[in-house]
């Protein structure tokens, strides 16, 4: 069977694994570690506090520092099938792409990973391959974030990472961070007919909206200067607001979802001391007056560092050298890379597939784009047996 037919057969495994974030991913997990194990991989596997999801970590060839990593996630988007042409997660060919939910973000980089391995396995190499396979990346890349810490601790220093997120298989040095919350607002109910007697959450909840949206303005004028993201400056967004229980009830509880997406670690800190000021001095004060139980509780959902454009990158220049590519870009979408950086590990994102297909309705790769990531994965090999 030649690589392609083997990596879309691959894929159709995994893309049958349906590991939306919510739900585990030890079955493909296991099915992975089969795959690598037969290959000769050294493993080891950690779970989440649940021990319903795992990171794998493998290595191939020789032990020691130095190594290059290639690095997926397992989990993916739920898929509603009513939206769907086809089983989102039985894999369609139709034409020249391969259609289910993950085979772009991203089971089609880990299939041509995993299809690779036996090649990689039978090469004298001269440093080690890793393969890391984590969970939870769309929620918060909590299993990359747990993985660094893992490889740290055991004394294993890799010095490249590649991430295979899509990008068209182009090289991309550089990405926004995502720092996802949710803030809650306890107030007090009571008749709506009297409403200085009571706390209303959903009001001081808007307020505190009212001041992120004053942020996201204020942030335009921060931009670096050159800053190459679209748009240029740090973002703040909300994406849900919920509370109250009739428009006759003083709403006695509120929450926001909302993130941001900082261009330079400092916008963040800007963000959150003035978001901490102005509860502090104004919207608790104003609470409190009414009903001393009153509060407002500010989650940390995920706060994923951004990957910083460097001047010197080993990873830059050994998959330029593999593509063919003669510059990298930036994206404004968030992945694990930055988690794999400020580990001190020379971090670039190259892989099969389009952005523009994650997250939606018939989700496709296309095939020359499997072939592609194949051919990087080749040289690659080469590259470490030289």
């Amino acid at each position: 069977m030649d690589m392609l037919a083997r990596t879309s057969e691959i894929l159709a495994r995994l893309v049958a694994f349906p590991t939306v974030s919510a739900d585990s991913n030890l079955e493909l997990i296991a099915y992975a570690a089969d795959l690598l194990s037969d290959a000769g991989a050294t493993l080891s596997l950690s779970r989440d506090a649940s021990g319903a999801k795992a990171n794998l970590f493998a290595t191939l060839g020789p032990a020691g520092d130095g190594g290059i990593v290639l690095s997926g996630h397992t989990d993916v988007v739920p898929a509603d099938a009513s939206e769907w042409t086809s089983d989102p997660y039985t894999l369609a060919e139709r034409g020249d792409r391969l259609y289910g939910r993950g085979t772009c973000d991203m089971k089609g980089f880990i299939a041509a990973c995993l299809a690779m391995a036996p090649r990689f396995a039978e090469t004298r190499l001269a440093r080690p391959l890793h393969l890391a396979l984590t969970y939870d990346e769309e929620i918060g890349c909590f299993g990359a974030r747990a993985l660094v810490g893992e490889i740290a601790r055991a004394g294993i220093r890799p010095a490249v990472a590649i991430i295979g997120e899509p990008t068209g298989m182009g090289v991309i040095e550089g990405h926004k961070g995502c720092y996802e919350y949710t803030t809650e607002f306890t107030g007090l109910e009571g008749h709506g007919s009297q409403p200085d007697k009571g706390v209303n959450a959903v009001e001081y909840a808007t307020r505190y909206v009212s001041r992120l949206l004053d942020l996201g303005e204020r942030l335009k004028a921060r931009a670096p200067a050159g800053s190459r993201f679209d748009p240029p400056w740090t973002t703040v967004q909300v994406g849900r607001m919920s509370g109250g229980t009739a428009r006759n009830v003083i709403a006695g509880a509120c929450s926001v979802e909302w993130e941001m997406r900082p261009v330079q670690p400092e916008d963040a800190a800007f963000v959150k001391t003035d978001l901490g000021d102005y509860v502090d001095r104004v919207l608790l004060p104003a609470m409190r007056a009414v009903s001393p139980a009153s509060g407002i509780v500010t989650h940390v959902v995920g706060e994923v560092e951004g990957l910083q454009v460097v001047d010197e990158s080993e990873a830059r220049d050994i998959v330029c050298a593999l593509t063919g590519c003669d510059h990298a870009d930036v994206v404004p979408f968030g992945t694990e890379a930055g988690l794999f950086q400020s580990a001190g590990i020379s971090s670039i994102i190259c892989g099969p597939g389009s952005i523009a297909q994650a997250h939606k309705p018939d989700e496709f790769i296309a095939i020359g784009q499997l072939a592609a990531c194949l051919e990087m994965l080749d040289k690659l090999r080469s590259r470490l047996a030289g």
